[in-house]
């Protein structure tokens, strides 16, 4: 991506602006949160995003109506990277602004627009995704959880699961099925749901890791406005698809850095722990930094418009990504040998190695699962009959 003057001068004003933010009461949220750690000192994440908000650092592609920047590719790609490199912590609205906002600024109505983009740019209101049900993680379509409309009212009755953030939510966007009989992707519709009501409850679900990130959602009767559909009803996958697909834009730029960052303190650990020296190691160490520039340059194309890397483009992110995370966990464990599977005490009775290696087994099926990825390329950049895939 061929950066200009401008560009070069946007970096350095973000650069010199996380230098003098992450200071004083925010100094030590430094590489909090995160995946399978957003448990992680989250009231003052929180209190972070909201001062990013204040000062312009929020929802930067947004229209600056809606309190963005207008800012371009490149620029967004630059505060993602900044961002990542200066260790500043996950943020807590990243649902909103990076999932649900996009999908508004190209589907919602003007009123859509008008009652929900600003609290997303100001954290005011945060957001979780009900997509995943018991029945229906990496085959969506199947899912179950029904909508029926009621007067004014839609009235919502089912079950997702492995819902982040659910317990802090303020909203939920959710895909329910809304024509009685319907089957597979039709007649499913793109909801607005507010998870404060009586109609709601959330159960936590105990990981491997101790913590409790993801949620399982009842809706009993649950309630939201007959209006608060985005996009036509009956018309959701559509909608629900082009969520997926921002979801593995830009912003996984800022993620990439954040695994360099992974990369690098692993290959210290090597040399630290003679590992090093290992030639099968250190091959893997190569392959891992070799497929860092792979990412990359996928997404820089996808996002440059080139016609083959768009074709089933956000499929091989992440696939790519989900993998080669998965793998970095394990060559961590090879890496630090024996003591690897050694725990500490409690509460603190995983070092950030073993975290790793435990929370990215599930890289390969949130946010749809390898098979499913490797399904949609078959069918949209290769072109494969279904009895030619293996």
């Amino acid at each position: 991506m061929a950066l200009t003057d401008q560009d070069e001068e946007f970096r350095a004003r973000v650069r010199a602006w996380l230098a003098d933010n992450l200071a004083g009461e925010f100094a030590d949220l430094r590489g909090q949160g995160g995946p399978g750690r957003e448990h992680e000192q989250f009231e003052q994440r929180l209190a972070w995003n909201r001062h990013l908000a204040a000062s312009g650092w929020t929802c930067l592609s947004w229209p600056a109506e809606y309190g963005g920047q207008d800012a371009t590719l490149a620029q967004q790609v630059i505060f993602h990277e900044e961002y990542a490199r200066s260790g500043a912590p996950a943020r807590v609205g990243h649902m909103g602004e990076e999932l649900l906002g996009p999908t508004l600024l190209a589907f919602g109505t003007a009123a859509q627009k008008e009652r929900f983009l600003r609290p997303i740019a100001e954290v005011r209101e945060l957001w979780c995704q009900g997509y995943s049900e018991p029945g229906a993680g990496s085959d969506l379509a199947s899912l179950s959880t029904a909508a029926r409309p009621d007067g004014d009212e839609w009235v919502i009755s089912g079950q997702k699961v492995w819902t982040s953030l659910a317990r802090e939510a303020d909203w939920c966007f959710l895909l329910a099925r809304t024509e009685p009989g319907s089957r597979r992707s039709a007649g499913l519709s793109y909801l607005l749901v507010p998870m404060r009501q009586p109609g709601i409850t959330v159960r936590p679900i105990r990981q491997l890791t101790g913590t409790s990130e993801f949620n399982e959602v009842f809706f009993d009767d649950a309630r939201t406005a007959r209006d608060l559909v985005v996009g036509a009803a009956g018309d959701g996958w559509r909608v629900a698809m082009a969520t997926l697909a921002i979801e593995r834009g830009v912003s996984t730029l800022g993620q990439q850095v954040g695994y360099q960052r992974e990369f690098e303190a692993l290959v210290a650990a090597a040399r630290q722990t003679g590992a090093a020296g290992d030639p099968l190691l250190r091959d893997r160490l190569a392959r891992a930094w070799i497929g860092l520039q792979v990412m990359r340059e996928q997404v820089l194309a996808m996002l440059g418009g080139d016609a083959d890397a768009a074709a089933g483009g956000a499929s091989v992110v992440k696939l790519l990504w989900s993998r080669w995370h998965r793998d970095l966990g394990e060559l961590a464990m090879d890496v630090l040998g024996p003591a690897s599977l050694l725990a500490g005490e409690p509460p603190d009775d995983l070092d950030d190695w073993q975290r790793l290696y435990l929370f990215s087994r599930a890289d390969t099926i949130y946010g749809g699962s390898a098979e499913i990825q490797r399904g949609i390329i078959a069918d949209r950049a290769l072109g494969l009959p279904r009895q030619a895939r293996g």
